[in-house]
């Protein structure tokens, strides 16, 4: 495994309703980063596809439904044309990849983080767990199925969403898949943001990369197309509707790089798993020396949980006279 590992986390805004053009600036921002000789690359919570701050999907009027089926369109499907672009992005920059998405499978949307590795394989995805607040007007459920952690030359790989961080049962089913470096892409750019960052570093003896978008509200479509609560009179196009705030942080709780409040940018460090995590787990393994699992544990269902399940599937019904009896029951 080796030593030590590049890591850059991009704070920058969607072009929202344009998920081509933010492909684009995704790419951008990924030739800037393997210039600075990044291996490992991640992108903020629903970068492709984009977060809808301030618009009230409460809206049930003509204009909302648009408003929503346009986000929709707006959403990729997985896997798919989006998902190859990505992969082919990170094997032509030769970096693990890890970026937001706005999911789409079927008529349903779910926030997504999907990781690439350097050769151009889509490795898998994560669906967040629990939508917060008003991201339950847009965004579906996930489920344990999809907490992913992979094992590369540089450490554990995983991410937790957002508001999950503030889950303490799903912090721990991470720790015991053993996660290392634990991104933490999210929409969360208040003040007591980078101390759940710094707590988790600690908490996990890991490194902890959190990217998070800064927009104006030019980044978004002027009225009325997209209508921005509480009132559209409260900001200009050039008002900040989403600070940034993204860093790295070391597990022993240290800062890294950042925050910065300032703008779109990089920010990076040097991750060094093997001989910091190793210290910081001396003094504190949440699922190892420091546990008592016989008086406290935690069981995980990581079955898909569907809400349709079939008992057989209908390849099997081969024939003419298969299908006859199915008629005839």
């Amino acid at each position: 495994m080796s030593s030590t590992v590049r890591a850059t986390v991009v704070q920058a805004s969607s072009i929202f309703y344009d998920t081509p053009a933010t492909l684009d600036k995704a790419e951008k921002f990924l030739k800037e980063a393997a210039a600075l000789g990044s291996q490992l690359v991640v992108f903020p919570e629903a970068f492709i596809g984009g977060y809808p701050r301030g618009y009230n999907f409460a809206d049930q009027s003509p204009r909302g439904k648009e408003s929503f089926r346009k986000y929709h369109a707006s959403a990729i499907n997985v896997p798919g044309p989006e998902v190859d672009r990505l992969a082919s992005m990170a094997a032509k920059y030769k970096v693990y990849l890890v970026t937001g998405v706005v999911e789409r499978d079927g008529y349903t949307l779910y926030c997504t983080v999907l990781f690439f590795d350097p050769e151009g394989n889509y490795l898998g995805k994560h669906r967040k767990l629990m939508p917060t607040y008003w991201e339950r007007l847009f965004w579906g459920f996930g489920d344990c199925s999809t907490t992913p952690i992979y094992d590369t030359p540089y450490g554990k790989l995983g991410s937790v969403i957002c508001w999950e961080n503030r889950m303490p049962l799903f912090r721990t089913s991470m720790y015991g898949k053993g996660i290392e470096i634990y991104c933490a892409p999210t929409a969360d750019s208040g003040d007591t943001w980078v101390a759940t960052m710094r707590h988790i570093a600690i908490e996990g003896g890991c490194y902890v990369l959190s990217p998070i978008q800064f927009c104006r509200r030019k980044d978004y479509p002027p009225p009325p197309e997209y209508l921005y609560s509480p009132t559209e009179e409260d900001v200009t196009p050039d008002s900040i509707v989403w600070a940034g705030g993204s860093v790295i942080i070391s597990p022993h709780g240290e800062i890294l790089a950042g925050p910065n409040y300032e703008g779109e940018g990089l920010f990076t460090a040097d991750l060094d798993v093997r001989g910091e995590i190793p210290k910081a787990k001396f003094q504190f393994d949440v699922v190892g020396h420091y546990s008592r699992a016989d008086v406290l544990s935690l069981t995980v269902n990581n079955r898909p949980l569907l809400p349709v399940t079939f008992t057989s599937s209908p390849s099997k019904i081969k024939d003419d006279d298969e299908m006859d009896e199915c008629k005839d029951i």
